[in-house]
């Protein structure tokens, strides 16, 4: 029979909480997961809304876990990293959602060498629909591959990166991906009310229209562009306005904005 795998989870902050809702929605038992926090308030949430063990002392909340799944600030993880490692416990996976941290980084942390995935969710795994890119070290066996994998496909679907110097390019694309959209639903809304519309009108029409677009892009066999061409009747209102988007450069705009974002991921495994 195979044995239950135990998680602890160092980090209850709103990525830590996804992914503990996650795990229990595919089935891991409450009494098989553990939470780290310093926030008697996330640790209270954490008890009452998964039935989860819950304590204030990393190691206290690792010494029976399998699977270490560290969702803390970059700024911490090593300190965090350090404290389950120093135990000394064999065969332990960790799973980092640290943005900018690398796996020689994360492995530096510890004595010995160690088995790590380095994965980077998104925000839409709150609600089970995030994309997740992960990347794991030599240490990694196949089994942790895949225990890695189950947990994150419980929040949305996953992607196995071969090069983790990728990982900067994706933390630009879907890390950081959500806020473009939810901008451009801002935009959109505030732009409505300018033109007579309600605040209340304008957020269903902006957010529904994101929500169709992208709903049909994800089903529909054409591309994108071919969805674009598919609105766009000639000399109609579509085409006035993606003249203007032309026009302002939207392309070069949108390419340094990716750029400028996969650059500070970039700087953030410097360190700067």
């Amino acid at each position: 029979m195979t044995k239950k795998k135990k998680y602890a989870f160092i980090g209850a902050g709103n990525m830590g909480q996804a992914l503990i809702q996650g795990a229990r929605e595919s089935g891991v038992a409450g009494k098989d997961i553990s939470v780290s926090d310093p926030s008697v308030t996330a640790r209270e949430k954490c008890a009452s809304l998964f039935d989860a063990n819950t304590f204030s002392n990393n190691e206290e909340a690792t010494k029976n876990a399998d699977i270490v799944v560290l969702s803390v600030k970059p700024q911490i993880i090593g300190k965090a990293l350090q404290s389950v490692a120093a135990s000394g416990r064999e065969n332990l996976l960790y799973i980092s959602v640290a943005a900018g941290v690398t796996l020689e980084q994360l492995n530096s942390y510890s004595e010995k060498n160690i088995a790590i995935v380095r994965c980077m969710p998104n925000t839409p795994a709150i609600i089970r629909a995030g994309i997740t890119a992960l990347i794991a070290n030599q240490n990694v066996t196949e089994l942790q591959r895949s225990d890695a994998e189950n947990l994150l496909t419980a929040v949305g679907k996953t992607v196995w990166l071969n090069k983790e110097s990728l990982m900067d390019a994706v933390t630009a694309i879907s890390g950081s991906g959500p806020a473009y959209f939810f901008m451009l639903i801002e935009l959109l809304e505030s732009c409505a009310v300018e033109l007579g519309l309600s605040a209340e009108l304008a957020k269903e029409l902006a957010v529904q229209t994101a929500y169709g677009a992208c709903t049909l892009a994800r089903n529909a066999s054409e591309s994108p562009g071919e969805l674009r061409e598919n609105v766009t009747s000639p000399n109609g209102t579509t085409e006035a306005a993606l003249r203007v988007f032309a026009a302002e450069e939207i392309d070069r705009i949108v390419k340094s904005a990716v750029t400028a974002a996969r650059d500070r991921s970039i700087e953030l495994a410097k360190g700067n």
